[in-house]
């Protein structure tokens, strides 16, 4: 029975990495497509909209491969890969979360800027949130290669 519970878990697992991975590189995909190709107001719409979806999607998809996999690990012994692997979980958890608040701030900046275009100060906010946006995704992408890199060697 625990080898049946274990391919389920497994399954669900692989699922829950890939609707994360996954999300991660389709959402890089399509802000480079909607900033080139939607008004500033379009965009801030757009981007609302799938910020909400995605925020609830991909904070399930994490959540489940983070639980799944402790599952998973529970007979590994304690060592300093697994130590490592809770470490950047853990950060990567962090780093998510200041990401979905960091793009909250930035919804509600972008929206601002769209009513006072020629507001400088107000854009220079846009601005320095923007790149502090792209530093934490880059973060939370490398976060996530470091954590399917350590899991890898947990698994064999």
């Amino acid at each position: 029975m625990t080898h049946i519970l274990d391919a389920g878990l497994l399954a669900l697992f692989v699922l829950a990495t890939s609707t994360w991975v996954g999300g991660l590189v389709v959402i890089g995909v399509v802000a480079r497509v909607v900033r080139s190709t939607l008004t500033p107001a379009d965009s801030v719409t757009f981007f609302r909209g799938l910020g909400r979806t995605h925020g609830i999607v991909g904070s399930v998809a994490l959540l489940v491969a983070l639980i799944t996999g402790g599952v998973l690990l529970r007979h590994h012994s304690w060592d300093g890969l697994l130590s490592a692997t809770v470490v950047v979980a853990v950060a990567l958890l962090a780093a998510s979360v200041a990401g979905m608040l960091q793009a909250r701030r930035m919804t509600v900046l972008r929206r601002a800027l769209v009513d006072r275009a020629d507001d400088t100060q107000l854009l220079a906010q846009v601005e320095g949130g923007s790149r502090r946006a792209l530093a934490l995704r880059g973060l939370i992408t490398l976060l996530t290669l470091g954590l399917v890199i350590l899991g890898a060697g947990l698994a064999t």
